[in-house]
């Protein structure tokens, strides 16, 4: 049995480590003026935490498997903890891109191993509520960093200003690492496991060689190289998908399935969209519309209000209605976000973007929601663990990917900042009609199949622990032990 603080002290671990890819958003302004940082080190800030974070989920769950699931939440936590500290008294801008990348590197490593905990500490109705708690958790963290990265600058805590949003995390880490061996279980897989390092570096080394020259040609004028680098990613992934190993990274035969090659490309595509858009509304708020740090974070509330009424209906509207909710959700947005840009345009005050806000917040819960539960509803149950692994690593990807695109459009006009988020917006815009055309070609969920709940802000092992029960097949083997 589970002691009464297992769960929230693993919660306040995934809390901090989904916050920190969200909290920097409203800080950028000022952060920018302090390290006296460039357009190209500001997006390093979100998109590398973000890559590292992405990039690194499949190898941190190998490494909870294998040395113990406490062991390694305590790791990464200490690792975070100390990431944060070097992100908070960061003396420039390189060294604060260096440490957001090592939080991000930790944070894989922390992040995989709260829903294994939840997942062999709980069981029956105990688990659904853990795992219930565990999506409140996530969609809190991602919908109102901006709102609290807002109130540590505005308050100024020791004249920290926006270091106080990486310098949060460092009592909080104490706190948990206090208190973590006397209160989580410990918990490793019984079937032997290998790691497989150079699979996991060529993925990274593909992702990179993406997001690299998306950040920093843009500023050198597009030089050769960064064509040769684009060109090098579809070199590397054949390279990953040639090879053969035990325990690969990502099965290449779940791209057999044409729900899950979908719906990893409906899942990128919406993450693409989804942090781009809250970093350049920031930017817009602050430099265009002159608000200060806390105003800029009430003005995501509406965003917030949507999102979390339509994360809890989603789930029972998908259940009826599967793939057109997430349809329903990106039309929805393409309104809203098509509304506000013609209210930029007109430069609208503050109060007509409120109910667009609320309907593009709406939209975006309708979207995300039920997305990972209609996709792993389409894969068969003996995908479904490999499955929802890669699809949580794309939503991180997607939204360090999504960073560098947007930076592109919108630094290409920063000289006009309505102008340039108004660019910005026309791209949010023609993704979310991607995304509402790419869902149309998933598969309808197998008859008697019910479409597994989702969690509102990331896809859980429990969604496959779902489908392999469905299938009356374990989805996996645990044990429970001490520190071997």
């Amino acid at each position: 049995m589970p002691r009464a603080g297992t769960l929230p002290l693993v919660l306040t671990g995934v809390f901090v480590t989904i916050l920190d890819f969200f909290i920097v958003n409203v800080a950028i302004p000022s952060t920018q003026q302090d390290l006296n940082a460039g357009p190209t080190a500001i997006e390093w800030v979100v998109a590398g935490y973000g890559l590292a974070y992405g990039s690194g989920l499949i190898l941190g769950s190998r490494l909870g498997d294998i040395h113990g699931r406490r062991r390694m939440f305590m790791l990464g936590l200490a690792l975070f903890t100390v990431a944060s500290v070097a992100c908070g008294v960061a003396p420039d801008a390189r060294t604060l891109v260096a440490a957001r990348i090592a939080q991000g590197m930790a944070a894989a490593l922390l992040a995989p191993q709260v829903l294994a905990i939840i997942r062999t500490a709980y069981t029956g109705a105990a688990q659904a509520r853990a795992v219930g708690a565990y999506a409140l958790t996530m969609g809190l963290a991602a919908v109102f960093g901006q709102l609290i990265g807002g109130v540590l600058i505005q308050a100024d805590l020791f004249g920290m200003g926006w270091r106080a949003c990486f310098l949060i995390n460092v009592p909080i880490g104490v706190v948990v690492l206090a208190t973590a061996r006397r209160v989580l279980p410990e918990s490793r897989a019984d079937a032997a496991t290998r790691l497989d390092l150079v699979g996991t570096a060529l993925i990274m080394s593909a992702l990179l060689a993406t997001l690299l020259p998306l950040i920093e040609g843009r500023e050198q004028g597009w030089p050769l190289w960064t064509w040769f680098s684009f060109a090098a990613t579809p070199v590397l992934l054949a390279a990953y998908a040639a090879r053969r190993h035990a325990s690969p990274v990502v099965d290449t035969a779940l791209f057999r399935e044409r729900a899950f090659t979908v719906g990893l490309f409906a899942n990128l595509v919406f993450t693409m969209g989804m942090a781009a858009y809250f970093l350049v509304f920031a930017l817009y708020m602050q430099q265009a519309r002159d608000l200060d740090a806390l105003q800029a974070g009430l003005i995501f509330t509406p965003l917030g209000v949507g999102y979390l009424a339509a994360s809890q209906a989603a789930p029972r509207l998908a259940a009826r209605h599967g793939r057109q909710v997430i349809g329903a959700g990106a039309a929805l947005r393409v309104v809203a976000l098509t509304g506000l840009f013609v209210a930029v345009g007109a430069d609208a005050a503050l109060g007509w973007m409120v109910p667009l806000l609320l309907a593009d917040g709406f939209g975006m819960g309708l979207a995300l929601a039920p997305i990972m539960g209609t996709v792993l509803a389409g894969v068969s149950p003996r995908h479904a663990g490999s499955a929802a692994g890669v699809l949580t690593t794309a939503q991180q990807v997607g939204g360090a990917l999504g960073v560098g695109i947007v930076g592109v459009v919108f630094y290409g006009a920063a000289d006009d900042i309505p102008r340039a988020f108004q660019h910005s917006l026309i791209y949010l815009v023609a993704v979310t009609a991607v995304l509402g055309a790419l869902v149309q070609l998933l598969p309808s969920p197998r008859k008697g199949t019910p479409i597994t709940e989702p969690t509102p802000a990331a896809p859980t092992p429990t969604v496959a622990a779902g489908a392999a029960a469905r299938s009356g097949r374990p989805a996996s083997t645990t044990r429970q032990g001490g520190d071997s």
